[in-house]
């Protein structure tokens, strides 16, 4: 009689974390970056149907970087949890904290669970405050530990290299224009210390932007208000409506309707509640229900 194969905890971990590490490295990277007046978050990312950062409430914003249909389950929950507990208790009790806490638990479970394969996904959830002192950024990574970040942070493809290089560079107080062009900059290197030229039409980028007067912070730059960004120009200026329409980051109801009523349904017939007001966390959202790539 054969003696049953036998591997140690220790070992079964490591191969797991070894083979999310190796998924996530294989996604495109994912820049996040403080500046004077909010959060900036630059992705490469070529698609425009399938959205690597999306808003999840008021002030809350989710980046990520690996399987598409992995994190975007996530972030689906995360905006679930946001809107009911806005709408149950206030929108004020929607913190970045309580988020990471709660990704840190799902993503804790999947990887210390054998039945199932590790998440090969990597995580930012940033808030932006009243004052740049009062941001809060947490990077997940795949086995459910909490860092919490500060100035910059990089996850996915070469995150140590790109993040060396933010640390040198990045300082308080930089514009938008400033610290979008640092972003893509550290995107822009390869693993040989060259350089590549990224366009505006390769990248995904969005603001928490604490002056905006809306209770709604984010906003995606897009097209010409990108361009100039990149070029050098102001940040000043008036916003495309294109780059306000917010479309594709609020309660992401589509594809989840199987997980029962949300707090969106549930404002919808009590107008009453203090939350979201039965408006959802943050709108409709358009991202395609493909799954699998990473990204």
């Amino acid at each position: 009689m054969s003696t049953p194969f036998y591997v140690s905890p220790q070992q079964a971990m490591a191969d797991r974390a070894e083979y999310a590490r190796k998924g996530i490295a294989r996604g495109r990277s994912v820049v996040v970056l403080q500046y004077t007046d909010g959060v900036v978050f630059v992705a490469e990312n070529p698609s425009r149907a399938l959205h690597k950062v999306s808003e999840i409430y008021d002030r809350i914003a989710f980046a990520a970087v690996g399987k598409y249909n992995e994190f975007e389950n996530l972030r689906i929950g995360g905006v679930r949890y946001a809107d009911l507990r806005g709408y149950t208790y206030d929108r004020e009790d929607v913190t970045a904290r309580g988020l990471a806490n709660v990704y840190a638990q799902t993503l804790g479970t999947i990887f210390s669970s054998a039945a199932e394969k590790p998440y090969e996904v990597e995580l930012i959830v940033a808030e932006v405050g009243n004052a740049p002192e009062d941001d809060q950024i947490y990077r997940l990574p795949h086995d459910g530990s909490i860092v919490d970040e500060h100035g910059s942070v990089a996850v996915g493809g070469s995150a140590d290299q790109i993040s060396t290089y933010l640390d040198q560079r990045h300082r308080d107080g930089m514009t938008l224009s400033e610290a979008l062009k640092l972003a893509v900059e550290s995107l822009s290197r390869d693993n040989n210390g060259g350089e590549r030229t990224l366009t505006a039409e390769q990248l995904e980028v969005a603001t928490l932007d604490r002056t905006r007067p809306q209770q709604r912070k984010f906003k995606r730059i897009l097209g010409g208000q990108l361009s100039r960004l990149l070029d050098g120009h102001s940040d000043a200026g008036a916003e495309e409506p294109a780059a306000d329409a917010e479309a594709g980051d609020g309660t992401a109801e589509t594809g989840a309707s199987d997980e029962g009523t949300t707090a969106k349904e549930a404002g919808d017939k009590k107008a009453g509640g203090k939350g979201t007001n039965g408006k959802g966390a943050a709108g409709k959202d358009d991202s395609d229900e493909e799954s699998g790539p990473l990204l």
